[in-house]
């Protein structure tokens, strides 16, 4: 698990916060998830997206889970919670017991949260 992590702070880039590299993340793998699930993809470009996807949740897991995280508490719980959820529907979808459209909506919906924050950002 905390390999995951360990590749997830690697790509990093010095001028970008977490809240950037989170979002340019979510980003890809939403698009790879769309991509994924046009008609007449590969299953194993299917399979790729759901692995990285969930892949990329779990980074966040142990990123919530560590001591110095500085989330609130409330929003905190709620996002492992949400990962978890996450983690159920990618073995679902891997078995072919779940559809994408659930996975891309909760990553869209969080891309929006960010957008939020960078909106509150600047105007301060």
């Amino acid at each position: 698990m905390r390999q995951g992590y360990a590749a997830y702070k690697s790509v990093q880039k010095q001028t970008e916060s977490h809240q950037q590299v989170e979002y340019r993340l979510l980003g890809q793998v939403t698009s790879a998830l769309l991509k994924a699930k046009e008609d007449g993809g590969e299953l194993q470009d299917r399979l790729n997206a759901i692995l990285w996807n969930g892949k990329v949740w779990n980074a966040f897991l142990c990123d919530l889970s560590e001591p110095g995280n500085k989330l609130p508490d409330g929003l905190k719980k709620s996002l492992i919670q949400l990962a978890h959820w996450v983690s159920k529907e990618t073995e679902l979808a891997i078995d072919g017991k779940a559809g994408l459209d659930a996975m891309i909506n909760v990553n869209r919906q969080i891309m929006e949260g960010l957008q939020d924050q960078f909106r509150l950002a600047e105007a301060s």
